[in-house]
């Protein structure tokens, strides 16, 4: 299995918002993802990944320390280089070989069935087509693989959906393209995964910014893949 190693990847913004979104943001990113919510999430979620693990979203490699002895290898992509520059650090404390890809989320250079494990925690919030993300994911997966997700998105009460959408616009500015309204499990689903474990609550903070789903999924057998 290759993956092509891209260090020439930008991701294109607004003039105004080069500078913040490419310094700032990934700073940003890495201190807030250290919240003690979010590090309780993973240690319950990343642990259970095992063989070859693809992780799409690295971001800055916080989830690296909770791999465990099962896990053989580990691809992570990311598209922002801040981060991964970030994530290598990180990774020259764990004993398991890391490749990092700087590539689009939406473009995963890997080969098809080529991975037992995806691991996606806070990501598809800030993937401009998740749809097609997914579906790469479902190309790369093993029959029998896992997908296991820490995701936020919409929430159930109309009320908390009336911020969000209010939100949305805003916080996507602020955070470099994170939407507080996608409807997780319905995306997962729509992609040929079968969410065999799925826990929807609000974790700690603001009910708007906190609607949290987490679980695995896995390859739905009654959907193929389309032919290449």
């Amino acid at each position: 299995m290759q993956a092509t190693i891209d260090n020439s990847v930008s991701i294109a913004t607004p003039q105004y918002m080069n500078l913040y979104q490419k310094w700032m943001v990934p700073r940003l990113v890495d201190v807030v993802m250290r919240n003690r919510a979010a590090t309780r999430y993973r240690s319950l979620i990343v642990p259970k990944a095992c063989g070859t693990v693809f992780e799409i979203g690295i971001g800055s490699g916080l989830n690296l320390p909770f791999y465990g002895t099962g896990v053989e290898r580990i691809y992570g992509l990311d598209p922002s280089e801040e981060l991964l520059a970030m994530a290598r650090k990180k990774a020259r404390a764990i004993a398991i070989p890391v490749d990092f890809i700087a590539r689009a989320c939406e473009e995963i250079p890997l080969d098809d069935s080529s991975v037992d494990t995806v691991v996606m925690t806070w990501t598809l919030c800030s993937i401009a087509d998740p749809a097609k993300a997914l579906k790469e994911l479902r190309r790369v997966i093993k029959s029998g693989g896992t997908l296991l997700f820490v995701e936020h998105g919409l929430a159930p009460e109309i009320r908390v959906q009336t911020w969000q959408q209010r939100l949305n616009p805003l916080w996507c500015k602020l955070t470099g393209g994170s939407n507080l309204n996608r409807k997780i499990d319905q995306l997962i689903r729509t992609a040929g995964f079968d969410p065999a474990e799925l826990k929807t609550e609000y974790a700690e903070g603001p009910r708007p910014f906190s609607y949290t789903y987490s679980g695995q999924a896995r390859p739905d057998a009654c959907i193929t893949r389309a032919p290449q």
